[in-house]
């Protein structure tokens, strides 16, 4: 098995391939892993050995009679659980909600399925994605998430379980999602790219909707060419979730690079930041400016930060009015979140309006400020807090100090991807994200790809049970 462990798509899809070893294997070794290890992260919900079996038979049929899908094909994976899976609790890391069953599954999951990808577990996550409020890394029926270089220490949220099992090698890639910071910030706290695409590039439907014009599904892997060929396979229109674009997307994987790349950086960035997470963003710029020339760059002045905040707070609040009005809020983990759902309907109408008005402005100031560049830059997080922290106000343990690339990111629903650049002296991974304009996954997942081939951070993993 570990043959199998921290190896990325594209050397386990040649294995499989070339038959080195069946599907089969490769998922019956990956569920002995997570039935032995998972629960020592508080990563995993459900382990879902009899579908996998028969998914992974399939493949094995399948690539026997050449009969191949591409990468994905007989690799298994895990799902944040607030996607539907038919016939499989989808319990949305909720007390209330640890019973549910749907009928059906989720258009990811769909489009994994025929990708050839094999559904191995339900990953653990925030209650409620984190919507609610929550101050504690225990807001979850699962406990903390927590983190496989320090299970003193968060693993992230809201996609905790994502994160921590790719970190501790027990999916070869996961699916995540992210309103704000929910894919990005577990990714870097657990030192693996985490990958948010543009609002739209994915389909949402059977997932749990917290926010609808944030709400965005995304990959979390062990580098970023692999973000990249889980993205080609679950990308695209669906005629049921009317907020996909009808864009069709490929990515473009491993290509030369024929000029020198344009990066801008914004003016102050790493302010705030501890001394570790500076150094190790100024020795990413270093790295960088072997391949890229970095300009730096003012953004618009917008109150990006307070516009995320009131459409969260607004939509989170229409979305779970039933459960609020039959008092289900009490039975949640966190006790923030048993009155933050409360406090949510105070959203004034007005306030909901000026920001959604404020959008379209900074999306096109936004976009005229990116169209020079392939990527903005900036760093993702410092350390991962400790899973006794009480999270304060502007949330450091749950999105990060770079609050401004951050929301202005996720509220006009810009790609984005996070990769480690480095350790804390405390050994604690850090993060740099790549931002790019809207539909332009490609770009930014090849700056992202050219920063990995000059640096080893993403080969680094830490020490778990073999």
């Amino acid at each position: 098995m570990n043959d199998f462990v921290f190896r990325p798509i594209r050397q386990l899809s040649h294995m499989v391939r070339n038959r080195e070893v069946s599907s089969v294997e490769l998922v019956n070794g990956f569920i002995e892993r997570l039935e032995r290890i998972g629960s020592e992260f508080n990563a995993v919900v459900k382990i879902t050995p009899e579908r996998a079996l028969v998914e992974a038979q399939c493949a094995d049929e399948e690539i026997a009679r050449g009969c191949y899908r591409g990468p994905l094909h007989g690799i298994p994976y895990g799902v944040k659980d607030l996607l539907a899976t038919n016939s499989i609790p989808t319990t949305w890391g909720a007390t209330p909600f640890r019973n549910q069953v749907f009928d059906y599954d989720a258009t990811v999951i769909r489009n994994l399925l025929e990708s050839g990808a094999v559904l191995v577990a339900k990953l653990a996550m925030v209650e409620l994605a984190g919507g609610m409020g929550y101050e504690r890394a225990d807001s979850s029926f699962t406990g903390p998430g927590l983190n496989p270089w320090d299970k003193r220490r968060w693993s992230g949220g809201s996609s905790s379980g994502s994160g921590a099992s790719i970190a501790a090698g027990l999916v070869p890639f996961a699916i995540g999602s992210e309103t704000w910071g929910s894919i990005l910030i577990p990714a870097s706290f657990c030192g693996i790219s985490g990958f948010r695409p543009t609002y739209g590039r994915v389909s949402r439907y059977g997932a749990m909707s917290l926010s609808w014009t944030l709400d965005k599904l995304g990959p979390l892997c062990l580098n970023a060419d692999d973000c990249g060929l889980v993205l080609d396979a679950i990308s695209g229109p669906d005629p049921k979730d009317g907020s996909t674009a009808n864009r069709f997307y490929r990515y473009d994987g491993l290509r030369e690079r024929s000029s020198r790349i344009k990066l801008a950086i914004p003016k102050d960035s790493i302010a705030g930041h501890d001394e570790d997470t500076q150094k190790n963003f100024e020795a990413a710029l270093d790295v960088l400016k072997n391949i890229a020339d970095i300009e730096e760059v003012e953004l618009p002045d917008y109150p990006y930060e307070a516009a995320v905040t009131t459409i969260i707070n607004a939509e989170s609040a229409s979305a779970f009015e039933e459960f609020v009005d039959e008092g289900k809020p009490s039975e949640l983990a966190d006790r923030a979140d048993r009155f933050g759902p409360y406090a949510r309907r105070a959203v004034l109408a007005t306030e909901y309006l000026k920001a959604m008005r404020l959008r379209p402005a900074i999306a096109r100031d936004i976009d005229e400020l990116l169209a020079p560049y392939e990527a903005i830059v900036a760093p993702t997080s410092g350390e991962a807090p400790s899973t006794d922290d009480v999270f304060d106000r502007v949330g450091r343990g749950r999105r990060g100090l770079s609050a401004p690339v951050s929301a202005i990111g996720n509220l006009i629903g810009l790609p984005a991807i996070t990769v480690p650049n480095g350790f804390t002296r405390n050994g604690l991974p850090t993060g740099i994200q790549f931002m790019g304009r809207a539909y332009d996954e490609n770009p930014v997942l090849f700056v992202a790809s050219e920063y990995q081939s000059l640096t080893d951070w993403h080969n680094l993993h830490p020490k778990v049970p073999d």
